[in-house]
């Protein structure tokens, strides 16, 4: 990295598909702490700073910056790590950066996220008088009512409330800038990436009703509003925007169900999700998520392969229950009854003849049910 990239951290699988998340102003990627390592398990997680704040550098931006500078880093950034499209969610002005991304680079945003942001932040006249006074006093008069701006009463995170007292007076100025002069309402209705609004219930500075307004002109846009949340709901809240961006951003659940169907059939299927229980609705996500959503998925092996390697372990392990399942699964994946049969004949070589023998009196059976 140098002085002319953005400070970021990179986190999960290198093949992992790719998730940027923006920070709010006065915060550094400390903000996604608490989320970001959770989403690090399906993406490629690269949190940002913004200039002045954090290891970025402070000269990134100037006076006068508008947020389309910041989308600008941000889009540098995506390149100098070979990334050409990606998900992405943002806090407060993270968020602004969002919009405009989605907007402007329709491209490059394959899902977008807004959390406690807005699409104009209340006219530009607060920002400038508070650009001023941070040009001329500094930081410090501003910090002492970070957690009123942040929070709800008697809530804190001493970090951020750090990170803000650290920031660069004249990128922090710039950055207020940007947000004077933010007003995308115009541009919402071209948004085409898939978007959530996330509101904290009692933020004061993005209440529920500017996310409303997004999602009401972006196509199909959904909104989330988190209870005794304030501004930064995903360091006072992580778990419920957490689950609200794994449900937004994780196709692998929605994809391994459809491959789950098509592998095992619907009846199956529609069986076990009959069954399902508070206590087994993690288990079951589990399932969908890794098992069908990630393993059954990659192309590395056909479907035809999975199923072989899969009878042979079911038989290794005595699963004949789930064996019988399985037979049933690879004819769907167009293994004939003979290629069956071979199968297990290779496991009565390896895992013994008493298995192999259970095994093809499962196997008949099934077939002989199947016609």
């Amino acid at each position: 990295m140098t002085d002319t990239v953005l400070n970021h951290r990179i986190e999960g699988p290198d093949l992992a598909p790719p998730l940027l998340l923006g920070p709010s102003l006065g915060t550094s990627y400390a903000l996604w702490d608490q989320v970001a390592p959770e989403l690090s398990v399906t993406h490629r997680v690269v949190r940002w700073d913004l200039p002045g704040h954090g290891g970025s550098a402070a000269d990134l931006i100037g006076p006068g910056a508008r947020v389309g500078d910041l989308a600008d880093l941000v889009l540098a950034l995506a390149d100098s790590l070979g990334v050409e499209r990606f998900a992405y969610a943002g806090v407060s002005l993270g968020g602004a950066v969002g919009l405009h991304l989605a907007a402007h680079h329709p491209e490059r945003v394959s899902a977008l996220a807004v959390l406690c942001s807005s699409a104009h932040f209340g006219g530009a006249k607060a920002w400038r008088e508070r650009a001023a006074r941070v040009r001329a006093e500094g930081m410090d008069w501003l910090v002492e009512s970070a957690d009123a701006r942040w929070f709800t009463p008697g809530f804190t995170v001493p970090r951020l409330v750090r990170d803000h007292r650290e920031a660069d007076p004249e990128a922090y100025a710039a950055c207020c800038d940007a947000l004077a002069a933010f007003d995308i309402r115009d541009r919402l209705a071209e948004i085409s990436a898939p978007t959530l609004l996330v509101a904290g219930r009692q933020d004061p500075a993005t209440p529920p009703a500017h996310l409303r307004e997004i999602a009401d002109v972006v196509p199909d846009a959904a909104l989330v509003e988190i209870p005794g949340a304030s501004h930064l709901a995903v360091a006072q809240c992580p778990e419920a925007v957490l689950t609200a961006l794994r449900a937004h951003f994780d196709g692998g659940a929605r994809r391994g169900m459809r491959v789950r169907r098509e592998v095992l059939g619907d009846a199956h299927v529609d069986r076990a999700q009959s069954r399902q229980s508070p206590f087994t609705a993690r288990y079951q996500d589990f399932i969908a998520r890794y098992a069908w959503g990630e393993i059954w998925t990659d192309p590395t092996l056909s479907r035809r392969e999975r199923s072989m390697i899969t009878l042979t372990a079911l038989v290794a392990h005595g699963h004949y229950d789930e064996l019988a399942m399985h037979v049933r699964a690879a004819r769907r994946n167009g293994l004939t009854p003979d290629e069956i049969g071979a199968v297990l004949l290779q496991t009565a070589v390896y895992c013994g003849v008493p298995a192999a023998n259970s095994a093809f009196a499962t196997a008949q059976r099934v077939l002989e049910e199947e016609g």
